[in-house]
């Protein structure tokens, strides 16, 4: 599992995704999944876990729990950022 830090609109506030695997564009929607059991990609066994409209998001940052819970501010919090241009 990986957390999902979502950047939103300026106005609305920064929200926090965790314990999902992966996420895609869904129409005008973004979701994030889990997947199912001994899964490895999105199929009919994920489950929908939050939905953002795709023109809301700033960005998007990924980063393993594990490493995010145990350094905080170290090498391991370099996170790519995915920057949406709508």
């Amino acid at each position: 599992m990986a957390r999902f830090t979502v950047t939103l609109d300026p106005a609305r506030p920064r929200s926090v995704v965790v314990d999902c695997d992966a996420y895609a564009q869904e129409g005008t929607m973004t979701t994030f999944f889990a997947f199912g059991p001994d899964r490895d990609t999105i199929d009919a066994w994920s489950q929908r876990v939050a939905s953002y409209r795709t023109r809301d998001i700033a960005s998007v940052e990924r980063a393993n729990q594990a490493a995010s819970a145990d350094v905080a501010g170290s090498a391991c919090a370099e996170i790519p950022v995915l920057h949406l241009v709508c």
